[in-house]
């Protein structure tokens, strides 16, 4: 993989031109999706694959058209507009590399692109502007598993922005744990990390999971309540930052007290640590998630939740009622990286073994990839509400279990370069305990 200080993506391009005989790629940023029956538009978020080629994040109906001979074409969108602040397009470190050309209306990239579309392919959410402008060959999968294959290995471009990203999300996870101990409520909590990293709801790569006691046994909690809790029990931020397009993605779990829940938090950090230390090239990620799943019966059975060994406990599925979800992903300008599954660039899929479907990668360790690492341990009605209709209810302890339902779970997520010869733990750098 060569190594430069451009997105992977660039780099691909040249490629896939060739193995396809195409004579470009039309890459559409997308546009702004009006609310029904209103005058106003949905946050718009950009297409991925153009956030690949260079840091323009929020301006709708820009294009990009990549021949990999001559400079690829920018058609930036700067309408003339008095009621909305129009994003002015300003030279910086990466326009030197596009030929730039100003677009007032969505409608002139018609006399940008070229008037035969034969050869040329477009990549983008709008199937029916495409339709419009003529392109009969639209997001092919040839073209779209290449990339999305590809997109594992970063460049060393790549890895600075997602660092940044890690030290904006840090800030405001400091900030966020200041404000659970200072008793925030969760939206004053919220208000805390926006702050401190600089972003606003909509330019945050997810929507911050920011939850107190038993809110964090669900895995997705997004609801913010604005009153505080009666009593401060536990906290779970899974909350990310930007740079440049790409995505950091960080949980941590705090317990108020120094009580049992504070303990099960660091035999959880000891175990997480442990398994970022095996993301090692040639290895496969599923074992990984595997080996969690025995690190997790081992601390169920310390802590006396279950009364059986390690061994028994996975064979008979009773770790997944503690541990619903995959150990990690692949990560950069998505939060949930494409080619998670694919076995080549051809778009060969690999299924996750059936017993863990929810795992986002079934694809070998390589260098130059990223993952986040995040294990979890939760007290969530629903798996436990099953386990104890199963057969295997008889060796659950169940005054313990009920002991821990008003904490809600800890999950614990790091984002990690793995190197040839190291791994680089981006989120654990910036001292982020």
């Amino acid at each position: 993989m060569l190594i430069v200080t451009i997105p992977c993506e660039i780099i691909e391009a040249t490629t896939i031109l060739t193995q396809g005989d195409l004579r470009a790629l039309a890459i559409h940023a997308g546009h702004a999706g009006r609310i029904f029956l209103d005058d106003m538009y949905y946050p718009f978020k950009t297409n991925p694959h153009f956030k690949a080629w260079l840091p323009i994040v929020d301006t709708p109906n820009c294009w990009l058209i990549v021949n990999g001979q001559n400079r690829p074409i920018l058609a930036y969108y700067q309408p003339l507009d008095f009621w909305h602040k129009v994003s002015k397009l300003s030279d910086d470190y990466w326009t030197r590399f596009f030929d730039i050309k100003l677009i007032t209306d969505a409608d002139e990239i018609a006399a940008v692109l070229p008037d035969n579309k034969q050869g040329i392919v477009y990549i983008g959410a709008h199937q029916d502007i495409a339709n419009d402008l003529g392109f009969t060959d639209i997001n092919p999968e040839s073209v779209l598993n290449y990339f999305h294959y590809h997109r594992a290995y970063k460049t060393d471009y790549e890895f600075v922005c997602m660092r940044e990203a890690n030290r904006l999300a840090v800030l405001g996870h400091e900030a966020a744990k200041t404000a659970f101990y200072n008793q925030g409520s969760e939206f004053d909590i919220q208000l805390a990390y926006l702050q401190a990293t600089g972003h606003s709801e909509n330019e945050v790569p997810y929507g911050n999971i920011i939850a107190l006691n038993e809110n964090t046994a669900t895995l997705h909690y997004t609801s913010l309540e604005e009153t505080k809790p009666s009593k401060h029990l536990s906290f779970l931020i899974d909350a990310g930052a930007c740079f440049h397009g790409y995505a950091a993605d960080i949980t941590r779990t705090y317990s108020f007290n120094q009580d049992e829940f504070a303990d099960l938090i660091v035999a959880m950090n000891e175990m997480q640590l442990e398994l970022v230390q095996g993301l090692k090239p040639g290895t496969s990620y599923v074992d990984l998630h595997i080996q969690n799943h025995y690190l997790l019966a081992a601390i169920l059975q310390r802590f006396d939740l279950v009364n059986l060994g390690a061994q028994a406990m996975v064979s008979k599925g009773i770790t997944g009622h503690f541990f619903p979800h995959g150990l990690g992903h692949h990560l950069g300008f998505q939060v949930h990286d494409m080619g998670g599954f694919m076995a080549d660039d051809k778009g060969t899929h690999v299924n996750p073994p059936s017993e863990h479907p929810f795992l986002r990668t079934s694809r070998g360790i390589e260098g130059r990839q990223v993952f986040t690492i995040e294990p979890g341990l939760y007290f969530i009605k629903y798996f436990l509400s099953a386990l104890a209709k199963s057969e295997n209810a008889k060796y659950i302890n169940w005054d313990k279990v009920d002991s821990f339902r008003k904490y809600g779970g800890i999950r614990i997520e790091d984002n990690v370069i793995v190197h040839q010869d190291r791994l680089e733990n981006m989120t654990r750098n910036f001292n982020l305990a």
